[in-house]
């Protein structure tokens, strides 16, 4: 949910990786919008594969991805494309209580790419990774500042202690 510069970075690692199948992208744009940001970016450069634009889809390395243009997360088709786990990067939903309607339209799972603006659980991989519990509904993976500072802060504290 939402495909500004994260949105479109987790759609490009979704499309490389052969365990992850990217079902559903929901945004404001049209699909040629979509395809040309997702194609071209100022800061990571041209995308590594082929988007084409078929009717409301896109078309990634041969892959259909079903759009969706709502604001509101329960009118959001997650059940109807089976996305059982959900990215969301609108910078809106950032609290259980908020993404309850994500999960009553068919997902499992909310990773917000944010910081969360409540006590949902916030994950820094390589520092507090074993913490997460398969019964979380969503967690947070932090903000780009703790994710830059955090693996250094543990390497520090766990060989001198701070």
């Amino acid at each position: 949910n939402g495909f500004g510069r994260i949105g479109r970075q987790v759609a490009r690692i979704a499309m490389k990786d052969p365990e992850v199948e990217l079902k559903l992208i929901n945004a404001s744009y049209d699909a040629e919008y979509l395809a040309y940001q997702m194609k071209y970016d100022s800061i990571h450069g041209r995308y590594n594969g082929t988007i084409e634009v078929d009717g409301d889809s896109l078309v990634i390395d041969g892959q259909k991805v079903a759009l969706s243009h709502t604001r509101d997360p329960a009118e959001i088709p997650f059940k109807k494309h089976g996305a059982e786990y959900v990215c969301e990067s609108t910078g809106v939903f950032l609290t259980t209580e908020k993404v309850q309607p994500h999960l009553k339209a068919g997902a499992k799972k909310v990773v917000f790419s944010a910081p969360a603006k409540d006590d949902s659980h916030t994950i820094v991989m390589g520092v507090n990774q074993e913490t997460y519990d398969s019964s979380m509904e969503c967690v947070s993976c932090a903000s780009c500042t703790t994710n830059g500072l955090a693996p250094l802060v543990k390497a520090i504290n766990d060989k001198f202690g701070i």
